[in-house]
């Protein structure tokens, strides 16, 4: 119900780029920057201060868009409560979701979810949990999944599963037929690590915090942000990683990868988070339910 002009416009302030707000309203940027310009046409006003490289928010830019913010979460309420007066759990869920989490864990579950709620419609970014964890504060998304407990001061957190990560090294690798292995000597090892801002990132540096083993001392040979990078590196010899269990079943069905335990073990949550304060409609509460049961699975 929202004007549509209102809708774009709060969409490139949040993301401060005309490109990003094209992708995530499924637009071209030149209606974008269209639908912009006739709201500025509207209220005789500049909303954003443009230079060759970005944008920023002029003073009536920051008051259009604190009303924008209030207007749509006031008709996204309004459509959705209208939506429960006929009993249905209806409507679009932005979903957000860390690479480990969107690409093994949350498919067949959406899935199932899906054939629960048929009139749902989900969207789905993938990104590092830290991405995930900002855009759900900023309300472009509606929930999100992470690989690691959430400390963000405007968000709520429940874990919803737990998670063992393992060393992987080649059948080859002389360490392979050992039992389990130490942060210590794992240290001594070339080693393939996620980039910085993953949640897998994050755990792992604490564990080896806590092991007495500084993560700088560590002999990194790549940093990847891609999960199927890292397993390529090591299957090639590069290094060993430490990687999900529920990653690499495939690769150990097939002899490609050996899992070695860690001594002590490895056991993260998986966080499922979502903005302290919004509105919570009968969809969302329908998906945190269900999460919080099904993905324990």
């Amino acid at each position: 119900m929202a004007d549509r002009r209102l809708q774009v416009f709060y969409t490139v302030a949040k993301q401060l780029s005309f490109t990003k707000a094209a992708e995530l309203l499924f637009m071209t940027q030149p209606a974008v920057t269209f639908q912009v310009k006739q709201l500025e046409e509207h209220f005789n006003t500049r909303l954003f201060e443009r230079s060759h490289s970005r944008i920023s928010l002029t003073p009536a830019g920051e008051l259009v868009l604190d009303y924008a913010e209030r207007i749509l979460n006031l008709s996204t309420e309004l459509e959705t409560r209208m939506g429960e007066m006929t009993g249905q759990i209806s409507g679009v869920l932005m979903l957000g979701a860390s690479t480990t989490i969107a690409e093994y864990r949350l498919p067949r579950k959406l899935g199932d979810f899906k054939a629960r709620y048929p009139q749902v419609q989900a969207r789905l970014t993938v990104a590092n949990s830290e991405t995930i964890e900002s855009k759900v504060a900023d309300h472009t998304l509606d929930v999100g999944l992470i690989e690691a407990p959430s400390h963000h001061p405007h968000l709520k957190s429940i874990v919803c599963c737990d998670d063992e990560l393992v060393m992987i090294c080649t059948p080859q690798h002389a360490l392979s037929g050992l039992r389990n292995i130490t942060a210590t000597q794992m240290a001594e090892l070339p080693y393939i690590s996620r980039e910085s801002g993953s949640g897998t990132r994050n755990v792992v540096d604490d564990y080896f915090r806590a092991a007495g083993v500084q993560p700088e001392d560590l002999h990194i040979v790549m940093e990847l942000g891609s999960l199927e990078a890292i397993k390529g590196a090591v299957e090639a010899g590069l290094g060993v990683a430490i990687v999900s269990r529920s990653t690499i079943l495939k690769e150990l069905k097939l002899q490609d990868l050996v899992a070695v335990p860690l001594n002590p073990p490895l056991i993260r949550p998986l966080s499922l988070v979502y903005a302290d304060g919004k509105f919570r409609s009968r969809l969302l509460q329908a998906f945190l339910d269900y999460a919080e049961v099904r993905l324990k699975d």
